[in-house]
Formats: C-alpha cells, structure tokens, sequence
C-alpha cells in the first residue's frame, strides 16, 4: 500500500462528523452561516438538514456518507486547486468527492456568491 493508499484509506474511515464543525467554524469565522453551509452540502450531495444530521448523528464515515449521496449532476464544474490538489486530476473517486466539499466549503468561506458556488 503507497502511501497516498493509506492516506485515501485514513480519509475514507474518518467520520464526516468530526470534520463538520471545522467546515461550521471555517464559514462562520468569515461570516456566513450554518445555513448557508447547509444550502452548499445539500446541492453537493442531496442531503437535506435532517438527513445531514442523522449522518452526523451516525458518525458515518466520508465513504459511507458519499456512497448514500446523490451528487449533483453539475459537480464536474467544480475545478481548481485545493490542498495542493488540482482537483480534475483526483483519480480516486471518493477523494475526489471529499475535495468537492472541501472546495464549495472554501469557497462559501471567501465570500462568492452561492451562484457561483452552487454552478448555476
């Protein structure tokens, strides 16, 4: 196993709940809200609040939480340069999923508007 393998692997295990706040306090320190957050998760992956918390409740893991969503059909649109990733060029699909959140996250931290953030 490489050592990007176990780093994919390490991230796979890891509960969605345990990065959650990181995004929560990420967009609030800049302004926004839970909401908003919210709004950007849900077109990512089609979970709404209550469902989002269950999974955050479950402690489900980054794969198991990708696996049951139902990504947006736009989230090709979602390019460019995250934790020194590009991400067009992730090959592990589950990686690359998790750096589309990473991505919209950051970007609702910047200040852009949800248009451009939610692709429309």
């Amino acid at each position: 196993m490489t050592p990007n393998d176990k780093q994919n692997e390490r991230i796979a295990q890891m509960a969605f709940a345990s990065v959650y706040p990181h995004y929560v306090t990420k967009v609030e320190k800049k302004g926004r809200t839970i909401g908003e957050l919210h709004e950007v998760i849900e077109w990512l992956t089609g979970y709404d609040e209550k469902k989002l918390q269950e999974l955050i409740d479950e402690k489900t893991t980054f794969k198991d939480f990708f696996e049951k969503a139902s990504l947006n059909p736009n989230v090709s649109l979602i390019t460019g340069v995250i934790c020194g990733y590009r991400i067009e060029e992730i090959e592990n699909p589950l990686m690359r999923q998790v750096r589309y959140l990473d991505k919209l996250v950051d970007e609702l931290a910047k200040g852009k508007k949800k248009e451009k953030i939610l692709r429309v």
